[in-house]
């Protein structure tokens, strides 16, 4: 009797952190609901069989392209379908882009705080609960719109995000990638308990262990899904360690190195990617310098303005909408995703060592795993200090171009790109100009 009521304790104590977290990050009861707005998307009903008592919503543009991409958007918990797809900008941007998104809801009746049931077996496993109803829903979308099966892909935040990492475990062969927003990993938790401790409390597990569950799951062999993570480092209701143990679920799946192909910076945030042994770029991570539980935005930075900052939607100058799109690819059918004007597009030297030397940095896609080595233990900073001519030069040269004439800059004057002789240079290289 005394163990249970230490347990009971024990999970009462969790359970009020949690509520006084969440209140916190909405702002306070006051806070507690996005304004509303005119919603995108539309209720589906009867899309097949629904064992975890779902809601399914879903939006599609009205000249959606045959075999088109399709998106599935998971909300975290106190959340609605509608304030996610407000929030994170997904359906503004499948309208731009031409792809069709679905946004399964929570109902109080199964959850009384909204949250997804990542962790009760009974909805967590293949064929069964929540993750069935899931699976229903993106079964019923393909055919609806048409949807390009080869295109199919999950992405949530917090319980929509460890959701997310369910529906991948469970259903790999289903989609094309995933992208896991302050998630967790698949199998960490089984009861109430056990998805408090672990959300709080900072953990390591083993690279075998973490992908045993994921491999049980079901019986599909490979190939897997592509991942994005997503993570803040100052998240105060799911501990970042989180997205480590993420990052080794699905290295140790995909067969690859536990040491990054490649890093980078953007801004204060930084990246790194891992790829197999052709150079396909099949796991990305961020690490959001200073952000607390949320979606990382950008809502007022040129072309990547997406979404809308408010509680759990927070503006860090990166779009996580945006990037993920890139990701996945999904901007290469219609039109080409616009460059943040904040960010630098990276150009890669290579040295005499073999490696590469990356200066700037942009949120762009895929590299490849020989791009993209970095010297071990190199400092990323310290590459924003070269002089950028010098860099474009030694571009132009391993590309066998005309290496533009840049005169000598004044010794400790800040380095500026000299635009002149690089148009020179790349009209000769054109054709445009006698050499």
């Amino acid at each position: 009797m005394r163990d249970f009521r230490e347990a009971l304790a024990r999970l009462q104590s969790l359970r009020s952190k949690f509520e006084r977290l969440l209140t916190s990050a909405r702002g306070g009861p006051a806070r507690s609901r996005l304004v509303p707005r005119a919603t995108r998307s539309r209720e589906v009903t009867g899309f097949g069989a629904n064992p975890g008592n779902l809601r399914m919503f879903a939006y599609a543009p009205e000249h959606m392209p045959p075999k088109a991409a399709l998106v599935i958007a998971l909300h975290g918990c106190t959340q609605t379908s509608d304030e996610y797809d407000h929030g994170t900008g997904w359906s503004s941007l499948a309208g731009r882009l031409g792809f069709a998104v679905v946004y399964p809801q929570q109902q109080p009746a199964n959850n009384p705080k909204n949250c997804f049931s990542w962790f009760l077996p009974g909805d967590s496993a293949r064929g069964h609960g929540e993750a069935l109803s899931i699976r229903e829903m993106v079964e019923h979308a393909i055919t609806t719109f048409a949807a390009d099966r080869s295109k199919v892909f999950v992405t949530g935040f917090s319980a929509g995000g460890a959701m997310a990492s369910v529906m991948l475990a469970t259903y790999p062969e289903v989609f094309a990638g995933g992208a896991l927003i302050a998630g967790l990993p698949y199998g960490s938790a089984s009861n109430v308990q056990q998805a408090f401790e672990a959300m709080f409390t900072e953990r390591k597990h083993a690279a075998q262990a973490l992908g045993d569950p994921v491999r049980a799951a079901s019986r599909h062999c490979g190939p897997w899904p592509k991942i994005s993570v997503w993570h803040g480092t100052s998240d105060p209701i799911v501990n970042s360690s989180n997205s480590e143990d993420i990052i080794r679920q699905w290295t140790n799946v995909h067969g690859l190195s536990d040491r990054p192909s490649y890093q980078e910076l953007i801004g204060s945030h930084m990246r790194r990617i891992w790829s197999d042994e052709n150079g396909n770029a099949l796991i990305e991570a961020f690490s959001i310098s200073g952000m607390a539980h949320g979606v990382p935005l950008a809502t007022t930075t040129g072309g990547e303005t997406c979404g809308a900052a408010g509680a759990f939607f927070l503006d860090v100058g990166i779009s996580s909408t945006h990037h993920i799109a890139r990701w996945w690819r999904l901007h290469e059918s219609l039109v080409e995703m616009p460059r943040s004007a904040g960010l630098v597009a990276p150009i890669q030297i290579p040295t005499d060592g073999g490696t590469f030397v990356i200066a700037g940095a942009a949120p762009e896609a895929s590299h490849s795993s020989a791009e993209a080595s970095l010297a071990e233990g190199e400092d990323r900073q310290t590459h924003h200090a070269l002089d950028p001519n010098e860099v474009i030069a030694a571009a132009f040269k391993a590309a066998g171009l005309p290496v533009p004439e840049i005169p000598t800059a004044r010794p400790g004057a800040t380095p500026h790109v000299a635009p002149g002789p690089i148009i020179a240079a790349a009209l000769k290289a054109a054709g445009v100009v006698p050499s």
